[in-house]
């Protein structure tokens, strides 16, 4: 039995719809999303409520329900889903999420792979400040958030450690505060670089960093 003009039609027209309201949930999806991180970062994450997101978003606490359980639950997806894109994180079976060009980069542990990782990396850093910041507000506020932004870390941690555990490099014991270390530099001098910050420039600044990397990860 073949199918009428009439009905192919229509199934055309169904499918169409179809893709126009997915459409539609991501674009309202990625409005909370953005309404969100902006108020978290402008209003403080503990003073922002779910009307003021939905209302920025332009919708209703209804609708933000309706993608969302929670303000915990929106901050949450920027974490995993935002932060993790901009930083090349993928899904990892040992843990979590991996970026695997940090894993290569500590393998090799030359300065010069170092210093171009870190380089690119802080190209990075204006974009994903605005969810580190409100990350980070997040944890002091709310034990979800702080649990979440904790294994996110460790995660990161993990890759630093699996990349010196490749290339057997410094005492096995030492290497997981070794990685500690190099991620609670980066952490930081992320969040709070600004040209001139601390007396050097963006040069200087990445010099010293992959100074102190190459000595408590890099290869001697």
């Amino acid at each position: 039995m073949t199918m009428g003009t009439g009905t192919r039609s229509a199934c055309y027209r169904l499918a169409g719809m179809a893709t126009l309201r997915e459409a539609q949930r991501e674009m309202t999806r990625k409005l909370l999303l953005d309404a969100g991180v902006t108020l978290f970062v402008s209003k403080g994450y503990a003073a922002t409520t779910v009307d003021d997101i939905a209302s920025a978003a332009g919708t209703t606490r209804v609708t933000f329900y309706a993608y969302f359980p929670s303000k915990v639950d929106l901050m949450k997806a920027l974490i995993s889903e935002r932060l993790n894109a901009a930083l090349d994180r993928i899904p990892s079976a040992e843990h979590g999420t991996t970026e695997r060009e940090l894993v290569a980069v500590v393998e090799d542990g030359s300065p010069e792979r170092i210093r171009a990782y870190l380089d690119a990396t802080s190209q990075r850093w204006e974009e994903i400040r605005p969810y580190t910041t409100a990350a980070f507000e997040a944890a002091a506020v709310d034990p979800e958030i702080r649990a979440l932004l904790d294994e996110w870390l460790n995660e990161a941690i993990g890759d630093i450690e699996e990349g010196l555990n490749r290339a057997d490099r410094f005492p096995a014991g030492t290497r997981h505060f070794r990685s500690v270390i190099a991620i609670t530099e980066l952490d930081h001098v992320a969040r709070h670089w600004t040209p001139g910050h601390w007396g050097v420039r963006h040069a200087e600044m990445l010099d010293v960093l992959t100074e102190s990397w190459a000595g408590s990860i890099g290869r001697r």
